[in-house]
């Protein structure tokens, strides 16, 4: 009884659960319906500038030869339209979408203005159109969680309500752009929700399933990058061998984003107003796709190839090192476009470049396994490297090596560098972000474990909250800072008038002495 009782605030939450939940799938659907014309925008706009046609098909700005005055002037062009954007519509609409997302979360009460839901996906649209080398779900994830929280704005919901339906639209996004529910789920868990709980877990996932389906009836179901997989597991040795993507793809996120910090810092130095900062950009965007067309553009083509194993080995070379180049340069310029395409395109170029010193198994394995290396590296994202790899491809029987790759690219990241690209420029505008998440140790102890007994006291008067024995340190610390209290006396919840002790703010740090005494004194338990 004691300990159903002491769970009512679980039951009571319940039923915002259900109404939350009935919200998401509303933003679920408008955020499909926002990727959906996002793709579509990409595609005019690549079409009106390379091919001089009106069509709305997704095509490569690079797949047949311009003139070069084009490949040079396209892109520093869009760059000029994003400067003035930024700068007389919204400088919300500047970088890569995640960061912002995480920032409208940590410090604005999970609002974004509503012109941001129309700024961004057309920034992010004339970037990509006239040949920037970034992805689409960037923006979109800005977009989807632009979608659900102005409609959450519109109602009378808390702060972590409307951060649910932020993320909600935001997975949504992502889940129609790449036909991956799962990976969208875990990507809003690993970087965007900061918890593991009911209360937004149930509505993200309730959210990307009607942005699937409403996916398939648009785009289809079939995977973005169909890799001609084997049935059968690749084996111990292969799984072992793919450790060489895994740490040399940590290494190239490890570059590539101390690459990206590298002209964050070095635009910042030059004497002209951020305005123009992406027209330079621009023109090293431009300057990298004379070098290497098939560089500019989202280049889902080139990752097709990469990855069912048609790439040339100029092409692959071309890739690794004018993308990566031009990518991190421009990403640093505060241009609006997406870190995933990108990441995925670098990783597979890296996994198909070393694919010939590497055993043979199927065309593109290996660069699928550079795929998955590289978002577990820059994205400090593992579970969502995996998963994201998987559902793209349908390469199932590579889940292991796949594992290997990212988990030891996310090892090898985590050891050398500081904070990801995403963490980097939230620290840069002062905030504090954990990427660590654990069970609180106030969850683990019981009052009546740390209270003072009094059990012959009389009940002081008067008296703000009480505190019942079986409920948890969690819980205390609530009632606490709710009624601004530094302590509370302890009653039994059958008999409130029986008093049985005091339980203070310093007696919550007990849970803490205990987490920090597990982790760090060590014993031999056994001889």
């Amino acid at each position: 009884m004691q300990q159903s009782a002491a769970r009512l605030g679980d039951f009571q939450v319940r039923p915002r659960v259900l109404v939350i939940t009935g919200i998401a799938l509303a933003v679920g659907g408008a955020a499909a319906v926002a990727a959906f014309l996002l793709l579509r925008l990409i595609g005019l706009i690549t079409n009106a500038v390379f091919y001089q046609r009106l069509a709305t098909d997704l095509v490569a700005p690079g797949a047949v030869h311009h003139p070069w005055w084009l490949v040079l002037a396209a892109p520093a062009a869009g760059g000029l339209v994003i400067g003035l954007m930024a700068r007389y519509g919204s400088e919300k609409i500047r970088g890569h979408g995640m960061p912002e997302a995480i920032e409208a979360i940590l410090t604005g009460g999970s609002r974004v203005a509503p012109r941001v839901a129309v700024l961004k996906p057309v920034s992010a649209a004339i970037s990509i159109g006239t040949g920037g080398p970034f992805g689409a779900e960037g923006p979109i994830i800005m977009t989807g969680g632009a979608v659900g929280s102005i409609l959450a704005q519109t109602l009378k919901l808390s702060a972590d309500e409307r951060k649910t339906l932020l993320v909600a639209g935001a997975a949504g996004g992502m889940a129609a752009t790449f036909n991956a529910p799962l990976a969208s789920v875990l990507l809003a868990v690993e970087l965007l929700l900061f918890e593991w709980r009911p209360r937004s877990l149930i509505p993200v996932g309730a959210a990307v399933v009607v942005s699937t389906v409403l996916r398939g009836v648009m785009l289809g179901t079939d995977p973005v990058f169909a890799v001609p997989a084997p049935a059968s597991a690749p084996g111990p040795a292969f799984d072992a061998l793919a450790l060489v993507p895994g740490l040399t793809g940590g290494l190239l996120a490890i570059g590539a984003t101390a690459l990206v910090y590298f002209a964050e810092d070095l635009f910042a130095r030059l004497p002209v107003h951020w305005m123009w900062w992406p027209a330079l950009g621009g023109l090293v965007i431009g300057v990298g796709g004379l070098i290497e067309p098939r560089a500019l553009g989202v280049g889902y083509d080139v990752i097709d190839q990469l990855l069912t194993g048609h790439a040339t080995q100029a092409l692959i070379v071309g890739i690794l090192v004018v993308k990566t180049a031009i990518w991190s340069l421009s990403l640093g310029s505060g241009t609006s476009g997406g870190v995933l395409a990108p990441v995925f395109m670098i990783g597979a170029s890296l996994g198909a470049a070393e694919s010939g010193l590497l055993p043979h198994f199927t065309p593109g394995f290996w660069a699928t396994c550079g795929l998955a290396a590289v978002v577990g590296g820059v994205m400090r994202s593992p579970l969502t490297g995996i998963v994201f790899t998987l559902e793209l491809t349908h390469a199932w029987s590579y889940l292991l090596p796949l594992v290997v790759a990212s988990v030891s690219a996310y090892a090898l990241s985590v050891l050398l560098l500081k904070r990801s690209v995403l963490t980097e420029k939230i620290a840069r505008r002062r905030l504090h972000l954990t990427r660590e998440y654990t069970t609180d140790p106030l969850e683990t102890f019981f009052a009546h474990e740390v209270m003072t007994p009094e059990p012959q006291a009389e009940m002081p008067a008067p008296v703000r909250v009480v505190v019942h024995p079986d409920e948890t340190l969690r819980e205390v610390a609530n009632k606490l800072a709710e009624a601004y209290v530094t302590s509370a006396p302890v009653v039994d919840r059958d008999d409130p008038a029986n008093h049985l002790g005091v339980i203070t703010l310093a007696q919550l740090l007990h849970a803490r002495r205990r987490d920090l005494h597990e982790e760090h004194h060590r014993e031999r338990l056994l001889p």
